[in-house]
């Protein structure tokens, strides 16, 4: 004779090729009904009798009445293992008491952050040595900042160089300077609330206060303390550490993202062929005319028509009101790649990115409003080697395909 063990471990296959599968699928879709919706995780609801938290489908030579018992040593079915047993012997299953949860996927980039605070960006009235160039910069065309990078160049392609997003986010106002298209120093009298506590940067040229698209309140779903004709810079930074590829590329905080895989970084030896920054401002309006919407803004810099086409690259730092020119940042040098012109775009857009943020496995609620702007970054601490990146057509298609 059997034991119950024996019995238990043969369960799954005999189970499969018993003729009593016919009659049970007949009867899946109302017991699934009732499992899933709750009834089946309650062992007291009286619509699951006491008979059933014994589970006594663990052998199919059950006989009505019989006092055995499963023994939860014995036999360690997951949840789902123990729905389908339900379900093919038409139970409603306490599947609570013996199934083991599935495992959950674990983060593997929680917490790594690296351990670098900010730190004076002048130590005895001259540059503290540890600080090197910061961002963000005047990217005016024509302009050069005066910290010495001795050599140090940006990349001039992100995804060539194995880099992939690992965040989106976005601040109030602009952290970077161009003159024509970003360089208002007081923004509009807008309607809504801002995010409170954040510092507000440069505000794009293109308000028209007598055009209803940059008036009309829109009903926001997922982005978090936004108003119509704000303007914001969008960042996304980027890494050949990523998760990439996998349900954890997203991260929030952005470090997490950035500093993901350990072995990589550990190879490291020069962060700016590693780690970039696409950033690309946008005045947001409400219309539905379908020219200003852009459906995929969460995957990377807009590259359409006069959207990414003239673009600023240098090396410089993270950025963020934590730090100005008195308190700097010590993750540096990283690549910039940040579009000269101010863009128009629908308030949808940054919704449907919202929207998306949301649905990453990892929680991005943080990222959800704007952040604060740091203050622009003085010529000090600006990088000498600020290149226009004029990408050709080919590149053009290129990116817009990857995007």
């Amino acid at each position: 004779e059997k034991s119950s063990c024996e019995l238990l471990r043969s369960f799954s296959s005999l189970a499969l090729l018993s003729k009593k599968m016919a009659v049970a699928f007949g009867k899946m879709a109302a017991i699934l009904a009732m499992c899933v919706s709750g009834r089946a995780e309650e062992a007291t609801d009286a619509s699951c009798p006491d008979e059933t938290s014994q589970l006594q489908v663990h052998s199919l030579g059950q006989t009505e009445g019989s006092k055995d018992t499963m023994d939860p040593w014995c036999f360690h079915p997951t949840c789902r293992d123990v729905k389908v047993i339900c379900l093919t012997q038409s139970k409603c299953c306490d599947r609570a008491k013996w199934c083991i949860p599935e495992p959950e996927s674990v983060n593997i980039c929680y917490d790594k952050k690296p351990d670098a605070p900010n730190v004076d960006c002048i130590v005895n009235r001259t540059a503290n040595p540890a600080v090197k160039e910061q961002s963000g910069i005047n990217v005016t065309k024509g302009y050069k900042g005066n910290f010495n990078t001795s050599g140090r160049k940006p990349m001039t392609n992100f995804s060539a160089n194995g880099l992939c997003p690992v965040n989106v986010h976005f601040h109030l106002g602009t952290e970077h300077y161009s003159v024509g298209q970003y360089d208002v120093i007081d923004g509009p009298n807008l309607t809504g609330t801002p995010p409170p506590g954040e510092d507000e940067g440069y505000s794009c040229n293109l308000y028209n206060a007598s055009d209803p698209m940059f008036q009309t309140p829109y009903d926001w779903k997922y982005c978090k303390d936004m108003q119509i004709g704000q303007t914001y810079e969008v960042h996304w930074p980027s890494s050949t550490a990523g998760a990439c590829g996998t349900e954890w590329q997203y991260q929030s905080p952005f470090y997490d993202g950035v500093f993901c895989n350990s072995d990589i970084t550990a190879t490291w030896t020069n962060t700016e062929d590693n780690i970039g920054v696409q950033g690309q401002v946008f005045i947001v309006v409400n219309t539905d005319d379908p020219s200003y919407y852009y459906p995929d803004l969460f995957k990377g810099m807009i590259i359409d028509g006069d959207f990414g086409t003239d673009v600023a690259k240098y090396t410089g730092s993270t950025t963020g009101q934590s730090r100005s020119n008195v308190i700097c940042s010590q993750f540096s040098p990283i690549t910039w790649h940040v579009d000269r012109k101010c863009h128009a775009i629908s308030a949808s857009s940054f919704d449907n990115m919202c929207k998306t943020m949301k649905e990453q496995s990892d929680d991005m609620s943080k990222d959800l409003h704007a952040h604060g702007s740091r203050m622009l970054v003085d010529d000090s601490f600006a990088a000498d080697n600020v290149m226009l990146l004029a990408l050709s057509e080919k590149e053009k298609r290129r990116q817009a395909r990857r995007v």
